[in-house]
């Protein structure tokens, strides 16, 4: 439980920080600032997987090199999400239908490739893991990005 809060609460300050408010998105934030966070954030995230995985130490010796190969996909991923928010961002009081379309269809290409790199990595983690244990990795990661995008959600407004 105490693991749980922690995770949230790291994904809470990591959307207080860069979306606080729907106008600190427009804001600049520093790239040290930024890296600083987004670092807590990977740590943070790593502790929250090895805490509920329950590895082996021969199980946890084939995983997590799999997990780093696969963690710099997600955040390229997630980088071209809190793009796309700003461009939304950049564009929400003057969105043109077209603009909003063409937002879209990035967001939907973004999506698209998380599915994509999710099955690509599947054998790997099958090649190293029991399937219950890749089942309950690719839970834990499920849980990860959900509570990430409540938090985007919860501070992106609707467009009118």
């Amino acid at each position: 439980m105490n693991t749980r809060i922690m995770m949230v609460g790291t994904i809470a300050l990591m959307g207080f920080l860069s979306f606080g408010s729907w106008s600190a998105i427009a804001q600049p934030i520093s790239t040290e600032s930024m890296d600083i966070v987004r670092e807590k954030l990977r740590a943070d995230k790593k502790f929250f997987i090895a805490s509920n995985m329950e590895l082996t130490e021969a199980e946890g010796k084939a995983f997590w090199p799999v997990y780093e190969q696969y963690q710099p996909e997600l955040m390229k991923l997630g980088e071209k999400k809190l793009q796309l928010i700003k461009k939304f961002s950049d564009n929400f009081e003057t969105m043109s239908d077209e603009k909003a379309k063409e937002l879209l269809n990035e967001y939907l290409g973004i999506d698209t490739t998380r599915h994509k790199v999710r099955l690509q990595f599947l054998p790997k983690f099958r090649e190293v893991l029991s399937q219950k244990k890749v089942t309950r990795y690719y839970q834990l990661e499920q849980k990860a990005f959900a509570a990430a995008n409540y938090e985007l959600a919860a501070n992106i407004p609707l467009l009118k």
